[in-house]
């Protein structure tokens, strides 16, 4: 019998708002905490005063009510539908299955990198028209190529945030803490719809062309998680556009694994790096893996980085595809850094590390706090009234962006050029490249500032980064752009744009990592030593310390430089700035914005306080279940006055010898489910006692009890039923999904925690404690030799016995070819 107090059929109904627990299932979306009825105490908003700690540390907080966040049901439901459509499958069906999936995830590769290829070719065309009309225009007057500049960015940052505030919400920021979420099992409404992606695409155009202190790394993988998503859904009804083959894959475990596939296939298409990306989805976006998916994942990326070679080819001239042929796509590419380090090189480095913890570190705690104030004061906790407010702030942020990137190289002296640098200054008319001269009077000059600020992001990188010549900046103008780009970079992540922090960290870290390097070759006199190395590292402890990344970060780099010498230092450096930053207590950025967001996410380990409860202290405190058979016009009521997404089904029987128990828990039926049985009709029956018939499973089809992501599947008000039609009656037994997980009472909360976030589930049911054991499983028990020796009948479904034979091999749906087995598809009742 399921723990709580049982709500039954013909028992009491639910009076109060108390009554609408899920009592004996463990449910993500609970409201209470451990059942100890502590609630957030901040629904309405987010509380800037309760919801940090001091020093930053985030408290986790408990989901709001009032927000329609659902957990996903990445566990298979195995019921009789799910069965009988097993048995209704062909041989040949499983190696079709796995012939989509490759080439679903071919398609994931190429769509995201054409994608990413099309921003980049949009951001460089716009950004090179606005610098060449700048630059024209400085010729005859400073101001009004001031105003031309910033009237430029306004109005691109003025559509972005258009776009996103009134067409598609959900594509503001990077994208990356809600792909996260959604892979964790969190379904937030909206975030992988078309109009999202379309949102994310077009508003980064904006944003990063507009001169914003951000990046589109981070929306690319929002944007190649929409495009896996949209496939997986497997065409659209609305446009009579949905293949039959594809409609398998429109469940949340294969929508979760082609999903993972395009976070891998952003970050390859962002950088390049196609080993980093599947990292980079192992470290910090993915909840759950498999070594198949690590071969999928690897695929895609390889799709994705032989996709953007060729496109690149297409644009190799410098008038084939407008600005775009000379601006490059890389981010950045150190081929002529120093090719070896000495020992007295790891005290800079660590003090790199050190200084990337502390402001990465830094840079959250005030980005965080100023997002607390933003949603609670200036948004309103996102009140729709409010939707202008976040275009004028977005257009606000540009003024003062365009502002600083135009006066403050104003302020600074020309530079001399190196006599053998042929490129210095950068040749007039030409809007990428290095040693800008802005309004130096002299043609061997440059000026340091405007090479940095007045650029494309990914110019501004490349400069930094640059080898080229030494004490080509000065250490004024790298002081004045990290201190004007760090307050730039925290006051623009959170406005209502699609923005990255890629760039914004690795153009902090990079600042004062030169500047670290300028220390160093003046200190030491060695010529072998490289700012640009320095600056390198100052950008890999940067990231470090604000998102806490450094696998994933450390292969990117090295696929990006082609220099395994660097590999120890960027490695120290890595793990210096991330264990400086967790020493801080500060969340990751990521991490932190999820919970000023009060999503529930499952982190990788429990509190610690989780080994002093049990599962007993974390069930709700009442628990809303179905008998066997239920009248549907119980149901109905049952599913108007309570939003739960899965109920417990209990059949009564008399008093058991063994254990005493008057009922047995069958499983749990999910509310999609009951919904498309009250729809069809066809399992209703007249009488209680009438025996179901096991054929009549057949005739549901499996695609139907899943919820495609772009709507949220039978609505409730969907359903028409007669008077009499509720009076009739419906086994739920053969929509239960009998593998339903249940934990006695007295489990540890941790153990709890562990089985939630490890298989992905999103009810268990808590039980009294057994008074009986059928027997004992252990290792040996499980392993395919012994079952096929227990039961000879299925040795010729093995994989190990199919290997030799593929072409004879019975697929998993050939079970119905045995007759003992066939039979038990279909549940008796």
């Amino acid at each position: 019998m399921v723990g709580g107090d049982a709500y039954k059929r013909g028992g009491r109904r639910p009076e109060s708002e108390e009554d609408l627990g899920s009592g004996g299932i463990v449910e993500e979306d609970s409201g209470t905490l451990f059942g100890f009825g502590e609630t957030n105490a901040s629904s309405s908003g987010v509380d800037g005063s309760s919801s940090m700690a001091p020093m930053g540390v985030f408290r986790r907080r408990v989901p709001d009510k009032k927000k329609a966040t659902e957990s996903l049901d990445y566990e298979i439901a195995e019921h009789s539908v799910y069965r009988a459509e097993q048995a209704k499958r062909a041989t040949w069906h499983q190696y079709r299955y796995l012939a989509l999936k490759w080439a679903l995830a071919l398609v994931v590769g190429v769509g995201t990198a054409t994608t990413a290829f099309l921003i980049n070719l949009m951001v460089e065309n716009l950004a090179g028209l606005k610098f060449s009309w700048t630059i024209q225009a400085m010729a005859s007057s400073s101001a009004g190529a001031y105003f031309l500049y910033m009237i430029f960015n306004v109005l691109l940052v003025a559509s972005s945030a258009c776009i996103v505030t009134y067409f598609a919400p959900q594509a503001t920021g990077s994208g990356i803490p809600e792909v996260k979420c959604y892979l964790n099992g969190i379904d937030l409404p909206g975030i992988l719809l078309f109009r999202t992606l379309v949102g994310k695409v077009v508003g980064s155009v904006g944003s990063v062309a507009g001169g914003l202190a951000v990046g589109k790394e981070g929306p690319l993988v929002h944007t190649g998680s929409c495009i896996a998503a949209l496939l997986s859904q497997g065409g659209s009804k609305r446009v009579h556009l949905s293949p039959k083959w594809f409609r398998e894959f429109n469940n949340d475990r294969d929508r979760r694994d082609l999903v993972t596939c395009g976070a891998c296939a952003g970050v390859a298409a962002a950088f390049r790096a196609p080993v980093g990306g599947v990292l980079f989805a192992i470290e910090e976006a993915a909840s759950f893996w498999r070594p198949q998916l690590t071969w999928r994942t690897f695929f895609t990326t390889a799709v994705v980085s032989v996709t953007i070679r060729a496109l690149m080819n297409a644009c190799k001239g410098e008038s084939d595809c407008g600005f775009f042929g000379g601006g490059g796509f890389i981010i950045f590419d150190i081929n002529d850094g120093q090719s070896e380090y000495w020992i007295y090189e790891l005290l800079p480095v660590l003090i790199l590390g050190t200084l990337g913890g502390l402001l990465g570190s830094s840079f959250n705690y005030v980005n965080g706090k100023l997002t607390q104030w933003r949603i609670k004061y200036l948004y309103k906790n996102h009140h729709s009234s409010r939707r202008h407010v976040k275009v004028i702030e977005a257009m606000l942020v540009a003024f003062i962006t365009s502002t600083f990137q135009f006066c403050l190289p104003l302020a600074f002296s020309c530079r001399e050029c190196d006599p053998d640098i042929a490129t210095c200054p950068r040749p007039a008319g030409v809007h990428y490249g290095n040693f800008v001269k802005f309004t130096c009077p002299g043609d061997n000059q440059y000026n340091d500032l405007a090479t940095i600020f007045f650029n494309t992001q990914d110019d501004a990188i490349r400069n930094l980064l640059s080898s080229e010549m030494e004490q080509e900046y000065s250490p004024t103008a790298l002081v004045t752009f990290f201190c004007f780009f760090f307050v730039l970079a925290v006051i623009t992540y959170g406005i209502s744009v699609p923005s990255g922090l890629f760039v914004p960290s690795i153009l902090c870290g990079a600042a004062y990592g030169r500047l670290v390097g300028m220390l160093m070759t003046s200190i030491t006199g060695n010529a072998e030593i490289k700012e640009g190395t320095y600056a390198l590292l100052g950008a890999a402890s940067f990231i470090a310390g604000a998102m806490r990344m450094t696998v994933s970060m450390c292969v990117i780099i090295l696929e990006l430089t082609n220099n395994l010498s660097l590999l120890p230092l960027v490695m120290f450096v890595l793990l210096v700035s991330k264990a400086v930053a967790d020493l801080t207590g500060i969340l990751p950025i990521y991490d932190l914005h999820i919970h000023i967001k009060k999503i529930p996410l499952l982190e990788h380990s429990s509190e610690r306080y989780f080994r002093h409860l049990s599962a007993s202290d974390a069930k709700s405190k009442t628990c809303v279940q179905f008998g066997r058979v239920e009248k549907v016009g119980f149901i109905l009521d049952v599913l108007k006055s309570h939003t739960h997404n899965g109920f417990p089904v209990v059949e009564a029987h008399p008093t058991d010898r063994v254990t005493n128990e008057t009922s047995t828990l069958l499983g749990i039926v999910l509310r999609n489910h009951l919904l498309v049985v009250l729809k069809k009709k066809i399992s209703f029956m007249k009488d209680p006692s009438e025996v179901v018939d096991p054929v009549l499973a057949f005739q549901y089809d499996l695609t139907e009890f899943t919820k495609p992501i772009s709507s949220q599947g039978v609505k409730l008000d969907e359903i028409r039923l007669t008077d009499e039609e509720q009076n009739m009656y419906v086994d739920l037994k053969q929509f239960v999904n009998t593998s339903t997980y249940a934990v006695q009472e007295d489990m540890s909360l941790a153990k709890v925690y562990q089985l939630f976030r490890g298989l992905g589930l999103r009810h268990l049911c808590v039980v009294p404690k057994a008074t009986g054991v059928l027997g004992v499983i252990t290792r040996k028990d499980i392993v395919p030799e012994h079952v096929e020796a227990q039961y000879p009948e299925v040795k010729h479904l093995s994989r190990t016995n199919s290997y030799g034979k593929l072409s004879r091999s019975p697929s998993f749906g050939s079970f119905s070819k045995t007759k003992d087995l066939g039979d038990s598809l279909i549940g008796t009742p």
